[in-house]
């Protein structure tokens, strides 16, 4: 959940509704809401700074064209991590390089560090992962990225890429497998 959706409460309605009739306002309003977290997502799905600052733009420029077409049948947060998860799949079919950022996968497989020396193989290690990581097929990847950096549930998860929770369980044990598989070696290197 986005960190300032209790915005989008009661006054919430008000504010979309505000944005529908075109009040600039009310639109710097929600996108000052939510600006953060559509660059983190574009950011740990495309791995670059300029690539996530491109699809957050293409993102808002979606929405500030399609704000009219919420009519709240979903949650307004899920309707626009739709919008971010479009454009980084836009953004990929143009063909640009995608290396999504995984510190919590890292954190995981490898141990605290304490010199120089752990600090050069944590960064080797970072590479690896990365790599590995932008190989996944854009359904595996944005799965993990919305999985684990964003702490998103199944449900909400499928909601938001409009398959069932079945798929994101499907999809997210593959990408588990994969990754294992192509990190094995990293694990018995540590």
């Amino acid at each position: 959940m986005f960190p300032d959706a209790t915005l989008l409460d009661a006054s919430g309605e008000d504010l979309i509704v505000a944005c529908q009739r075109g009040d600039a306002g009310a639109f710097s309003q929600l996108f000052e809401t939510y600006k953060d977290r559509v660059y983190s997502i574009a950011l740990r799905f495309s791995g670059e700074p300029a690539a996530a600052l491109d699809i957050a733009q293409d993102t808002f420029v979606k929405l500030l064209s399609r704000i009219g077409d919420f009519r709240g049948e979903a949650r307004f947060d899920t309707w626009l991590y739709r919008m971010v998860v479009n454009s980084c799949l836009d953004h990929k079919r143009r063909g640009n390089r995608i290396a999504p950022f995984v510190e919590s996968l890292i954190d995981n497989l490898r141990p605290a560090r304490a010199t120089a020396l752990e600090d050069l193989l944590r960064e080797e290690f970072e590479q690896n992962v990365q790599s590995v990581v932008a190989r996944l097929p854009a359904e595996q990847r944005m799965v993990v990225i919305l999985r684990y950096t964003e702490g998103l549930a199944y449900d909400e998860i499928s909601e938001i890429l409009h398959c069932s929770t079945g798929t994101v369980a499907s999809r997210l044990n593959r990408a588990h497998k994969t990754l294992e598989r192509r990190l094995a070696h990293l694990k018995r290197s540590s």
